[in-house]
């Protein structure tokens, strides 16, 4: 019988946020040991769900020692990717031999003793098994995917979505790729390439024509060749002061012909050529507001996106600059998710249902990026914070944000939460018995994840970038010190 191991772990680092991805980060999110990720992960749309199902139609018998997953943040801690890794050679050298690896990675991980997280973690499994074990990888779509990391897995899969609503698919393809490596039929081998950028192909957005839809169409024209397996682009996370920050193109070639590099250099030309095109238009906070005065009522919600302070990039959840804003324009009837607080959700939860409370909210990690908001409001629901995401986005996935508390201070429903979560799902609102549909303003703690959700529902999406947050636009505010020079946006234009 065939026999495969299947782990996660994942993090997407933002070398400029205090935050340390530490054992407590990821228990906050996702750290499952053993039985416990299947028991969580299955009925998910998600990678693991779907190398389980995977194996489980081909029959193949499965270990699963570990999944970790942690909100971005600063770098993972030594001791917690020590921790993780020696739980998957712990399981390789007791549970194996296995015929392959299936592996459900980020690619943006960064570490306080490497800059290369996944290829540390490659490098200790390959040590382990020797090179013929073939193993493949699922990618997040903003990898910075490193020459380590393609040299020592024979098979790499990013995702082709953002919002990343593919997860399931992507990973059936890995997985269906091994299945063919274990029957002989095909030798696989990933080529990576990157060129002189920090951020491109539109920070990855597929949400309508662009450069990533652009250059994913060139990448499926490659498939006509038999010897290309699959291809792919990573667009780069860009807050990341790592060597090989930026865009990468992927190619899994059937063996090495010497080509597929040529192929992936063209498509990061492509990126390059394309670097300057955006598909969206970031407001300031006055202007986001003036709009929002301007619009005409309708019966659906405008939709804020607070792109500065976005948790999913490693922005810290508490940034106040928006939630003033809409304050000081005097919004009536809207809500805002979520304010990560835990002092203030706990303030909440023991006052009760109907308090009047006074809150120094937010701006707890660090004031430049918003000051606590001294706010009179009224305690309106106390939650555990507990939820299954309901899509289309990691649907049944479950979430607990901790105590939780809805505020309501001068029309403005605010979420006030113990954890830090993006907010990319309806049910950060639903769960507390808030109904976006009934908002004539929602506002996002998110920078494009929350389209998948809250487009369709939207009279009009406002993304707000207040120039004050860890994931702004202002890279040449930040301090580079590790990325290769000249690079776009820094030195070239």
């Amino acid at each position: 019988m065939t026999r495969v191991l299947i782990a996660g772990f994942k993090h997407e680092t933002n070398t400029f946020c205090r935050q340390p991805a530490d054992m407590n980060a990821y228990r906050a999110r996702a750290l499952l040991l053993g039985d416990d990720v299947a028991k969580s992960m299955r009925n998910t749309r998600t990678e693991i769900a779907a190398f389980l199902d995977f194996c489980t139609t081909e029959g193949w018998e499965v270990r699963h020692p570990i999944h970790a997953n942690a909100m971005p943040s600063g770098p993972v801690t030594q001791a917690m990717h020590e921790y993780v890794r020696d739980h998957i050679l712990e399981s390789l050298r007791t549970e194996g031999p296995f015929d392959a690896l299936l592996l459900c990675l980020h690619g943006a991980m960064a570490c306080e003793h490497t800059e290369d997280g996944e290829g540390e973690l490659l490098a200790a499994i390959r040590e382990q098994i020797g090179p013929d074990v073939p193993i493949a990888a699922t990618l997040d779509l903003h990898a910075n995917v490193t020459d380590r990391m393609a040299e020592l897995a024979d098979i790499l899969v990013p995702y082709r979505t953002y919002p990343h609503i593919d997860q399931y698919e992507v990973a059936t393809v890995a997985a269906g790729l091994i299945k063919r490596t274990l029957a002989g039929t095909i030798k696989p081998k990933t080529t990576v390439r990157r060129g002189a950028m920090l951020d491109g192909a539109d920070h990855g957005r597929t949400t309508t024509q662009g450069p990533m839809t652009d250059v994913l169409a060139s990448a499926d024209r490659l498939l006509v060749r038999p010897d290309v397996l699959a291809a792919g682009v990573c667009a780069g996370f860009p807050w990341a002061d790592t060597h090989d920050t930026g865009p990468t193109a992927l190619i899994v070639g059937d063996g090495d012909t010497g080509e597929h590099g040529a192929l992936a250099d063209a498509l990061v030309q492509e990126i390059w050529d394309k670097r300057h095109i955006s598909t969206i238009q970031t407001l300031g906070i006055e202007e986001a507001m003036a709009r929002v005065k301007q619009a005409r009522p309708g019966n659906k919600p405008i939709v804020l996106a607070d792109f500065a302070d976005n948790p999913g990039g490693g922005g810290y959840g508490d940034g106040t600059r928006l939630l003033k804003g809409m304050l000081d324009a005097n919004l009536a009837n809207a809500a805002f998710g979520t304010i990560y607080d835990p002092g203030a959700a706990e303030l909440c939860r023991d006052n009760g249902l109907g308090a009047i409370v006074h809150l120094d909210l937010g701006g707890r990690t660090d004031p430049a990026y918003g000051a606590p908001l001294s706010v009179r409001c009224t305690v309106k629901a106390v939650t555990n914070g507990q939820f299954r995401m309901e899509g289309p986005m990691t649907a049944g996935l479950q979430v607990d944000m901790g105590t939780t508390a809805v505020v309501t201070t001068d029309g403005i429903d605010v979420v006030v939460t113990s954890r830090r979560f993006q907010v990319y799902d309806q049910m950060f609102f639903r769960h507390a018995r808030i109904d976006p549909l009934l908002k004539n303003v929602v506002a996002v703690k998110s920078a494009h994840h929350f389209r998948a959700a809250f487009q369709p529902i939207a009279a009009e999406v406002l993304v707000v970038d207040g120039g004050g947050g860890l994931t702004s636009r202002n890279y040449r505010e930040l301090t580079y010190e590790k990325v290769r020079r000249p690079v776009y946006p820094l030195d070239l234009d």
